[in-house]
């Protein structure tokens, strides 16, 4: 996984319009990407419902929280959806896993790992979290405090 000072390196991702988000989208504002294994699953259900409040407070500042997973977009829209989050969602389904690669975080089993990366106005990562295993949750509070 890719550690605090490191420049974000070059991905896109895919946005539910079509659109390409990537690393020049980074630029500008501060932004967390919440990289999660599976679209529907239960803890993944939970952490972006969990981080939801934060995700309207960074927006308040003019700074973002995406939530990245290998799901395809049409998923990852109908998830965002039933959840009612406000978080926008990106696509690393194709060609599958590549930006998580690019950032050290596609699990063996080739989906996301279970991570957080926080990325200052100028593209460089100022925090970053990888949990134990995807089936862990990071609190609220591991993410507020990569924040400061």
């Amino acid at each position: 996984m890719l550690e605090a000072g490191t420049p974000a390196p070059g991905f896109s991702l895919a946005r539910s319009d079509g659109e390409r988000f990537t690393e020049a989208d980074l630029q500008g504002r501060r932004t967390v990407l919440v990289f999660y294994p599976f679209a529907f699953s239960p803890v993944c259900t939970d952490q972006l419902q969990l981080y939801e409040p934060l995700t309207r407070e960074l927006a308040e500042e003019g700074n973002a929280l995406y939530g990245v997973s290998c799901d395809s977009t049409w998923a990852q829209r109908a998830f965002r959806e039933k959840l009612g989050v406000s978080s926008e969602q990106l696509s690393d389904f194709e060609p599958k896993g590549a930006a998580c690669r690019a950032f050290g975080v596609l699990h063996e089993g080739g989906f996301a790992q279970r991570a957080l990366v926080v990325t200052g106005p100028d593209g460089v990562i100022s925090w970053s979290y990888e949990a134990a295993s995807p089936g862990e949750l990071p609190a609220l509070d591991v993410l507020r405090s990569g924040l400061r």
